[in-house]
């Protein structure tokens, strides 16, 4: 009989797929590069967002694809396969050389590597929430806080590469060869490691125990006591869809406001460009962190009321930001935002779990992310109309925080359905 693998290798193994794969948000520091030196490239502003918006788009497909094949095949090989497809996209867009290959980047870094990106992704969300039933929430959300750290470290490492040789400043693309390298050899280290748990291994811990007996007490059902649901029963249950409203209307306003950021920072609080910059990075981290805190936390007051407390708070920061003066309060508003845009996607996976089972959360999960494509689409196209060329972020972020409030109702409709909680479905 094969020893069980450590699972705390495996989580490690998790987070470095999701730094790799995480990395795809650094689009900003080459786009910037390319526009600084039209005379290569001469790509509008726009064309240079479009290899981007492309991968967030095809994200959901991969992720709907790497779910159910998770299921039938196993996590290593789905991982090892998006790992492959990611790292093959990101070199293929490095032998861009002039708008006349804008093709390149849009195949390589918008198809391959968004596709890539959401078969990698969804992978070890759901496999380390077997190897993890004792805590959930806090494993998901250090999974996904790596995708969040992903961007953090490519970021400053792409702009040393790029001013390191005025062929790069001229060709910036070039350096996609050597990222995309290092992420197929980091990539395959980290998934190789990737396997479910064995048939009937479980894990008994004291809080665990407790919570247990504590549901129990209170005439509730443990989560992991919840019916197993396959990906067709739970498309016919509105708690799928409220779920997946939720993570579209907390990606649409949070990732609005992130995409204007260092925008905002120069015209709203003051900001130098540096700053501003500075800024983003900073913010990056929020981003990660905000995926571990808030999952951690939905593993003490509940899901339910964390998923309050982030359109909540992200909502009030979001109203409140335009309106601020001076560096201090606008980056604690703006840490704020970025910490609930992340705790969206720490929380949901295991809010998932709770309601649908364990056995087919990977595809599940997969196919909710539908929301995560279409508000990471929808939420700056909204926002650049709305704040226009006149720099109206008063209309823009109200909107955006009024949106984000009013999504609060979702959560507090959305219950677990009542039947799970009897032997029949």
């Amino acid at each position: 009989m094969r020893p069980t693998p450590n699972r705390w290798v495996i989580l490690a193994g998790g987070v470095l797929v999701q730094l790799v794969i995480g990395a795809a948000y650094a689009w900003s520091t080459f786009s910037k590069a390319i526009l600084a030196d039209p005379s290569a490239f001469e790509l509008s502003t726009v064309q240079a967002t479009v290899p981007f918006e492309v991968a967030i788009g095809m994200i959901f497909v991969g992720t709907f694809l790497g779910g159910r094949l998770q299921d039938r095949r196993g996590p290593r090989p789905v991982a090892l396969a998006g790992v492959v497809v990611y790292a093959v996209g990101i070199v293929l867009a490095s032998f861009a050389r002039d708008a006349g290959d804008l093709w390149l980047l849009v195949l390589g870094y918008g198809v391959l590597g968004g596709f890539g990106l959401g078969l990698a992704y969804i992978v070890p969300i759901a496999m380390l929430q077997k190897w993890f039933p004792d805590r959930r929430g806090l494993i998901t959300g250090i999974a996904v806080g790596g995708f969040g750290f992903g961007a953090v470290i490519t970021s400053p490492l792409a702009q040393a590469l790029i001013d390191s040789s005025a062929d790069y400043q001229r060709y910036p693309t070039k350096v996609f060869l050597w990222l995309g390298l290092a992420y197929l050899v980091a990539g395959l280290l980290g998934a190789s490691v990737f396997r479910d748990p064995p048939q009937g291994w479980t894990v008994a811990t004291e809080a665990r125990t407790q919570r247990e007996e504590e549901a129990t007490a209170e005439g509730a059902v443990p989560e992991d006591d919840v019916v197993e649901f396959t990906p067709s029963e739970a498309l016919r249950m509105p708690q799928w869809y409220l779920l997946t409203l939720i993570l579209t209307v907390s990606v649409t306003a949070g990732i609005a406001f992130i995409s204007l950021a260092a925008g905002a920072a120069s015209d709203v609080a003051g900001l130098s460009a540096v700053g501003a910059a500075t800024l983003v990075g900073v913010m990056g981290l929020f981003n990660g962190a905000g995926r571990i805190v808030w999952a951690a936390l939905s593993d003490r007051i509940g899901r339910r009321q964390t998923l309050i407390a982030i359109l909540a708070l992200q909502g009030l920061a979001l109203v409140a930001i335009p309106h601020v003066h001076g560096a201090a309060p606008f980056y604690v508003l703006a840490a704020v935002i970025y910490l609930c845009y992340g705790g969206a996607f720490g929380t949901l996976p295991a809010s998932a779990t709770s309601f649908f089972g364990l056995r087919h959360s990977g595809a599940i999960y997969g196919l909710m992310l539908l929301g995560w494509s279409i508000g990471g689409v929808a939420g700056p196209l909204l926002i650049s109309w709305l704040v226009g060329d006149e720099g109206n972020y008063t209309l823009g972020f109200t909107v955006m925080g009024v949106l984000a409030l009013v999504g609060v109702l979702v959560p507090i409709l959305t219950r677990r359905p009542a039947h799970l909680r009897g032997p029949q479905r």
